[in-house]
């Protein structure tokens, strides 16, 4: 790419802005020339803005330190400055598919980190490794608006990483039924143990509207365009539990699986071991090389040593063991901030650069 695209981040100063910020320093196709808050941040320098609530171990990039923050309600003068936007902001779901449809029809792409637009019929919701040809919904979400490059473009929630990715490359077997149970980070509610104490030597059974999230985006994923609009798939039958624990970053998950037709140890590791899609093809810059990884050690993956993989951008796998109830039982990981948020956001944004859907203004 000749020339870097312009990228705002909306949202700038959570967890997740902070995130995208911290990402796209040194970006090979990206860089970041807008942040954007609530109105009581616009005005400040970002540093400033931010304060002592940056909630990341590494430094906050030089690059963004002086941008004035913009109020993110001034959309027409943001949109004027940016190629496409990356959304994290902190709206109620009413007010983020509003504020995200603004941008949109300023002829501003957006790819968000929310769950407002998850399932807004023709919004895409992708896993770039799993449902890359979701983005061809594109167009006739662009008639709806009314635009000719703006559009709106979301990731899933981070849980569904932890085990969704597996599942994947098994579906001709005829995946029957899903029981995953979920153990996630405190990251995944914008926290860090400064902020949240009790949750330290704690752990909490419920995490809110989680498991709905959980049980149907999946279904999403591996739905099909029909008619204009993402039709989601009728099976397999998931059901889990999620669950908050005392971690910083990283969400596993125990997760246990029946066939239509049972596959072998080895076929479900060949499957694994193989598995490639679209951003690997296309050697985008935020895709890992190997997307899923499996640990033969019993004490793998761990989140201490495994949620960084391949720049926290692989999934990790570990304990595949045949069940007395299931066919199959599997643990799964992924890290929720990288992979699961503002990560997986990027190579989707990376993903709709390559397939022309984002381009210079």
């Amino acid at each position: 790419m000749d020339k870097k695209l312009r990228v705002g981040v909306l949202g700038a100063t959570g967890m997740v802005g902070q995130r995208f910020v911290s990402l796209l320093e040194n970006h090979p196709w990206y860089e970041v020339v807008t942040v954007a808050a609530s109105p009581r941040s616009a005005g400040k320098s970002y540093e400033e803005a931010v304060g002592s609530r940056w909630k990341l171990d590494n430094a906050m990039p030089e690059n963004v330190k002086n941008l004035i923050v913009k109020n993110v309600n001034d959309v027409e003068e943001i949109a004027n400055d940016v190629d496409f936007v990356f959304s994290a902001v902190d709206m109620t779901k009413e007010e983020i598919r509003a504020i995200e449809e603004a941008y949109a029809k300023a002829e501003t792409p957006v790819v968000s980190n929310n769950s407002a637009h998850r399932w807004t019929p023709d919004v895409p919701m992708v896993v770039p490794e799993l449902n890359p040809e979701h983005m061809e919904i594109i167009p006739f979400q662009k008639k709806r608006l009314g635009t000719t490059r703006g559009f709106v473009a979301v990731k899933p929630n981070c849980s569904i990483q932890t085990y969704t990715p597996m599942l994947h490359p098994l579906r001709d077997f005829g995946i029957k039924t899903v029981v995953a149970c979920t153990y996630q980070a405190i990251s995944g509610a914008g926290k860090t143990f400064k902020d949240w104490p009790e949750m330290v030597d704690n752990i909490i059974p419920y995490i809110g509207g989680e498991e709905e999230k959980s049980e149907q985006e999946p279904l999403k994923i591996w739905g099909r365009i029909e008619n204009g609009v993402i039709v989601k798939a009728e099976a397999p039958i998931i059901t889990t539990q999620c669950i908050r624990v005392p971690v910083t970053n990283g969400h596993t998950a125990a997760v246990f699986v029946d066939f239509e037709k049972k596959p072998s140890k080895e076929e479900i590791l060949e499957r694994w071991a193989n598995f490639k899609s679209v951003p690997q093809e296309l050697e985008l810059p935020s895709a890992p090389k190997q997307f899923i990884h499996y640990f033969e050690e019993d004490n793998r993956p761990q989140i201490a040593l495994d949620r960084n993989c391949e720049n926290g951008m692989a999934v990790c796998a570990g304990r595949l063991r045949e069940d007395r109830v299931y066919d199959w039982k599997f643990i799964g990981m992924s890290h929720n901030t990288l992979r699961g948020a503002a990560g997986g956001a990027v190579l989707s944004a990376e993903l709709l650069t390559a397939q022309g859907y984002i381009k210079a203004k």
